[in-house]
C-alpha cells in the first residue's frame, strides 16, 4: 500500500532514492539521498528507453540499480537496526523507490513506499502554503538596517518563543548586500519546503516572532499567503543611533571588511538608483578603509530611506507601535530585550 505525505513524522528515517541533481533541487526536509540512479546514470538509461527500446532501457537500468542499491547497503545500511522503518520515495513513486523499498524488506526492515513520490509532497507544500501561514498570529520585528532585528529574533528563540527565521531558511539578509559568503541560497522550491516544514511545527495557540521581509529574500520569494499574514500583523519597532548600527554591521559584514573589492562589485548594483559619482565615492571609502563613513552613509541614503517606504507602505500598524530603544546590539542587550518582550 504505502505511507502518504500526512505520515511523514511516523518513520525512523527518509530515504530519497531519486538522483543528486534532483535532490540539490529540492527535497523532503531531512531526508537522506540514496540514489538508485546517479544524473549521469539517469541520462543513459532514459537515452535507452527513447533511442532503442524499453527492454534495453529496464535490462541496463535494473543492472545499475541492483550494484546501487548493494552499495548503499553494505556502506550505509548495515548498522540499522531490525525495528528500523525507512520510509522511501522517488519522483512519483514509482520503479526507483520500488525497487530500494523491495530489497529492503527482504532483508527484514520495515520499509515503506511514499504514495506518489516527491510529486506527492511537492503539491503537498504548495497547497498548505496557500493556506498555513493564515493559522498563526504573527509579531512582526521592525526596524531600521543594523536595528538588531534579526539578533532579536535569535534571542526570542533562545528564550523559548516561536520565532520564524526567513532570512536564515533563505540563506540570506534580503539587501543587494546580504548574500552569505561562500554559501549558495536554496532554490525556491527547497526554500518553500523549509518554511512549510517550519510553519507546520508551529503552535497556533502561541504567537510567532518574525523579521519584517521584503517580497524577495536574495532570489527566493516569500509565500503571498505568509506576507499577507504579515503585513496584517501587530509590530514591534526597534531603535538602536546610528553609531550602534554601524558598529554592528562592521561586526555581521566582515566578509566584506576582508575584501572590499567584493563590496565594489556589489555596490555597482546601486548604481542605477544612486548614480555613478555616489558610487564611485562609496568605493574609494571601501578600498580606503573608511568603514566608519561608508556604513555610516549607505545607512542614512540608502538603507533608510527605503526601509521607510517599504515598511510604512505594508505595515499600516507600525505608526501606533511604540518604539523599543536598543542601545547596542549584542547577544546580551538581545536577550534581555527578548525577556521583556516576553513578559
Amino acid at each position: 500500500m504505502g505511507a502518504t505525505v500526512s505520515q511523514l513524522g511516523e518513520f525512523d528515517e527518509i530515504i530519497d532514492a531519486r538522483t543528486p541533481a534532483e535532490y540539490a533541487e529540492d527535497h523532503i526536509p531531512g531526508a537522506a539521498n540514496f540514489p538508485v540512479l546517479y544524473d549521469e546514470e539517469r541520462v543513459r538509461v532514459g537515452t535507452l528507453y527513447k533511442q532503442v527500446s524499453s527492454f534495453e532501457a529496464k535490462k541496463v537500468g535494473a543492472a545499475l540499480v541492483a550494484r546501487n542499491i548493494a552499495d548503499h547497503l553494505e556502506r550505509h545500511f548495515m548498522d540499522r537496526p531490525r525495528t528500523w522503518r525507512p520510509l522511501v520515495y522517488c519522483w512519483r513513486g514509482g520503479n526507483r523507490s520500488g525497487s530500494l523499498v523491495t530489497i529492503l524488506k527482504a532483508v527484514g526492515w520495515k520499509a515503506e513506499q511514499l504514495v506518489g513520490g516527491y510529486k506527492a509532497f511537492r503539491r503537498l507544500v504548495l497547497e498548505e502554503l496557500e493556506t498555513l501561514p493564515a493559522r498563526f498570529s504573527y509579531r512582526v520585528i521592525c526596524g531600521a538596517t543594523g536595528s538588531g532585528k534579526s539578533e532579536l529574533l535569535r534571542a526570542l528563540a533562545r528564550q523559548g518563543a516561536q520565532a520564524l527565521d526567513l532570512e536564515a531558511l533563505a540563506v540570506h539578509r534580503g539587501s543587494v548586500l546580504g548574500s552569505f559568503p561562500e554559501t549558495p541560497q536554496p532554490g525556491q522550491k527547497h526554500f518553500e519546503s523549509l518554511l512549510w516544514d517550519q510553519l507546520r511545527r508551529f503552535d497556533p495557540a502561541r504567537p510567532v516572532y518574525v523579521e519584517a521581509e521584503s517580497k524577495k529574500i536574495g532570489n527566493v520569494r516569500a509565500p503571498d499567503a505568509l506576507l499577507s499574514a504579515m503585513w496584517s500583523s501587530a509590530c514591534l519597532q526597534l531603535e538602536a543611533p546610528t553609531a550602534a548600527r554601524v558598529a554592528y554591521l562592521k561586526q555581521d559584514y566582515q566578509h566584506y571588511l576582508e575584501q572590499p573589492e567584493t563590496l565594489c562589485a556589489k555596490l555597482d548594483f546601486l548604481t542605477k538608483l544612486h548614480g555613478h559619482e555616489r558610487i564611485g565615492r562609496w568605493k574609494e571609502l571601501a578600498l580606503a578603509g573608511d568603514w566608519d563613513t561608508l556604513v555610516a552613509e549607505l545607512l542614512l541614503d540608502h538603507y533608510d530611506p527605503a526601509y521607510r517606504r517599504s515598511t510604512l507602505q505594508h505595515y499600516p500598524r507600525l505608526e501606533e507601535t511604540p518604539a523599543l530603544a536598543v542601545k547596542e546590539v549584542s547577544e546580551e542587550a538581545m536577550d534581555e530585550l527578548a525577556r521583556e518582550i516576553l513578559k
